[in-house]
């Protein structure tokens, strides 16, 4: 079932790169000037071996990873300690309501005046930016903790830290990696779109900056291809782990197997 699903998606793939190489060089005006798919493509072959673009994409990766490493640090336990003290959940629930939603892309010129240092900058919003999914979702696998296993439980005689680690972390541990799989998406956003605002002396953002000052549109697209790809193999990795770790719980909520 897996691959047919990958082959699907690569024979959907290869029909949009194919029509969009017909519409451009058929169908488009000349005064429309985007590269076609295949030059794209081969752009992006090339940066493979392009020195300044291969440090860049470490730098990104880099700030990827340090951010949402910290960002799981922090939400995790927060929202295990919400979770388990739903008064003080309660109190400050209309806070993360209201932070929530304020768009991480928005706090990256407020961190530039407050941040002077270029790599803690960056690394503090994409930081900021997963927290929420991470945290989110951890609360919702505190919320969905079976009470028929903890009231069990406790009728051994076994107390709340017991119950905790016992139960209550094992249950909300698929929707913990949930939300790490989003925020990873996430992440990889964030750190790009930092280095197109703040600019930097590495990143893919900073390789996406530069190329656009030089009118290399065909650099620009393939460098954003390659962030792209980074986050599909991410997503998939991360998808794989969730299914082979936490097949159990896929069989309890009656997830389709694929």
């Amino acid at each position: 079932m897996t691959g047919a699903r990958v082959l699907r998606g690569v024979a959907g793939a290869a029909g949009l790169v194919a029509v969009g190489e017909l519409l451009i060089r058929f169908v488009m005006s000349d005064d429309v000037i985007f590269p076609a798919p295949s030059t794209i493509l081969y752009e992006a072959a090339l940066l493979l071996v392009d020195t300044e673009f291969l440090t860049g994409l470490g730098t990104t990766l880099t700030n990827w990873a340090l951010g949402l490493l910290i960002a799981i640090g922090i939400a995790v336990p927060l929202g295990v300690l919400l979770g388990a003290l739903p008064p003080v959940e309660r109190a400050i629930r209309p806070v993360l309501e209201f932070m929530r939603p304020i768009p991480s892309v928005a706090i990256i010129p407020l961190a530039i005046l407050l941040i002077p240092v270029d790599g803690l900058m960056k690394v503090s919003v994409i930081v900021y930016a997963c927290m929420w999914p991470i945290l989110i979702n951890t609360l919702y696998g505190m919320h969905d903790v079976d009470p028929q296993a903890k009231e069990s439980l406790r009728s051994f005689g076994f107390g709340p830290l017991a119950v905790l680690v016992r139960v209550s972390l094992p249950s909300a541990a698929p929707f913990v990696a949930t939300g790490v799989r989003i925020a990873a998406g996430i992440a990889l956003i964030l750190a790009v779109s930092a280095e197109l605002i703040a600019g930097g002396t590495a990143g893919v953002g900073v390789f996406v900056l530069q190329a656009g000052s030089g009118n290399r549109m065909d650099l620009m697209m393939a460098a954003t291809f390659w962030a792209g790809m980074f986050g599909v193999f991410a997503n998939l990795a991360l998808l794989a782990g969730e299914r082979r770790l936490f097949h159990w719980h896929r069989m309890r909520t009656g997830a389709q197997q694929s």
